[in-house]
């Protein structure tokens, strides 16, 4: 008979995403075959999370984020060390903590995989934020080896004909970049392919996510953290499309049997920003223990969200306008438009922000965001600060009273 100290409890496991051992052995095989490329006559290029990863895909060239890896640090709980080395270094303290923690890293091989393997080029796209150009230069410096930079207009209101016309030719410019690289001509016949793998894979990713329209949610954003990695590391490969179709199986069979991630959820709220990865378990609990189902949130969601804007017969034209359009490349309006639609789409009674202090384009105009949303949709909001990887960023009994009042705000 099992200890009763050590026997599981039957509904915690029974609430589990089983889909999750997959995506861990995904994972792992994916960072042994990006560590012995070079072996194996593969080439590696870093890239930016909101980078064009498909052109790569197509090239047979093994794409590597260091922005993923930054979260790995971050869910270690490996990044205060990490940051404070590059502080040493020199860098600033306001700078990015998936920059610090990376740039750390390449001098020490540290980290959870023991540092990433070192890169034959690098692909940077500045529609996330203007801190990759610098991270990248500095990365491109202390491996001696070729940059890419793909250039994305704000989107002030619209994005214009002329922007568009801009980014097409470097895309253009981008796939001369890795014939020469890679010193073979790209195959469009595989480029198409890779754009409908890409298309199919997004849709399905969505397709995830509008399951938690459903009440219950079969799963929250804390786990939709969790498995967003496949759509941005092999966005554009079969087996992302496959593993994105076992999970959806997962998720409607939960709602089929009733199962939800949050026990008697009464609450749905939207979130904001970054996850906090060292804490995402914490806050997870800290919500349901409010019966409080974090439901959808803008981070996710911002890769799908665009797209409705890509015709995967005609890639490298329409996703010059996607990779635009990313949810922080965008104006505040064109933000709150965003997140009016989510708020009506999961029918949430709150909206959580992350103040960021790592992610200054994802967190400058919440203040400004947060009134929008309280006065045009009278929905309760909350903001706490904190930091994505950087720990001593995090003061637990400070967010948690926040959480509490929150709580007893939306249930009054």
């Amino acid at each position: 008979m099992a200890d009763q100290s050590t026997a599981k409890d039957p509904e915690k496991e029974r609430r589990k995403i089983k889909s999750v051992s997959k995506m861990k052995e995904i994972m792992t095989t994916y960072y042994i075959e990006a560590k012995t490329a070079r072996e194996n006559g593969k080439k590696v290029a870093w890239i930016t999370s909101g980078g064009p990863v498909e052109f790569l895909i197509a090239m047979d060239v093994i794409p590597v984020y260091p922005e993923n890896h930054g979260a790995m640090v971050g869910a270690s709980k490996m990044g205060v060390g990490l940051c404070e080395k590059a502080e040493e270094m020199g860098y600033s303290r306001d700078l990015c903590s998936y920059a610090r923690s990376d740039i750390a890293c390449s001098v020490t091989d540290g980290g959870p995989i023991g540092g990433l393997p070192r890169p034959d080029f690098l692909v940077c796209c500045n529609n996330i934020c203007g801190t990759v150009l610098k991270w990248y230069e500095v990365t491109a410096r202390f491996y001696h080896v070729p940059l890419f930079i793909l250039d994305t207009p704000f989107i002030h209101a619209r994005f214009s004909e002329a922007s568009r016309k801009y980014v097409v030719q470097q895309t253009y410019e981008y796939i001369a970049f890795l014939e020469k690289q890679c010193g073979k001509k790209m195959d469009f016949e595989r480029m198409n392919e890779v754009s409908r793998l890409a298309v199919h894979g997004l849709r399905l990713w969505q397709e995830v996510l509008d399951t938690t329209a459903h009440k219950p949610a079969p799963m929250t954003a804390f786990d939709a953290f969790f498995h967003l990695a496949l759509i941005v590391t092999l966005r554009g490969t079969k087996i992302a499309v496959d593993y994105y179709q076992q999970l959806l199986a997962e998720m409607r069979q939960r709602i089929k049997d009733g199962i939800s991630m949050v026990p008697n959820e009464k609450y749905r709220l939207l979130w904001d920003n970054l996850p906090v990865w060292y804490r995402t378990k914490w806050l997870s609990d800290k919500f349901a223990d409010h019966q409080a189902c974090l439901v959808a949130d803008t981070y996710t969601s911002a890769w799908s969200g665009v797209m409705d804007l890509i015709d995967e017969n005609n890639f490298i034209e329409t996703g010059a306008i996607a990779y635009s359009s990313v949810y922080i490349n965008v104006s505040l309006d064109i933000m709150f438009e965003t997140l009016k639609k989510l708020i009506k789409k999961y029918d949430v009674d709150g909206l959580v922000m992350h103040s960021n202090r790592s992610c200054k384009p994802y967190s400058l105009g919440q203040y400004d965001l947060q009134q929008m949303v309280m006065r045009e949709l009278k929905v309760p909001t909350l903001i706490i600060e904190a930091d994505m990887v950087d720990e001593r960023s995090f003061s637990e009994s400070q967010i948690e009273t926040r959480i509490d009042a929150f709580m007893e705000t939306i249930k009054k």
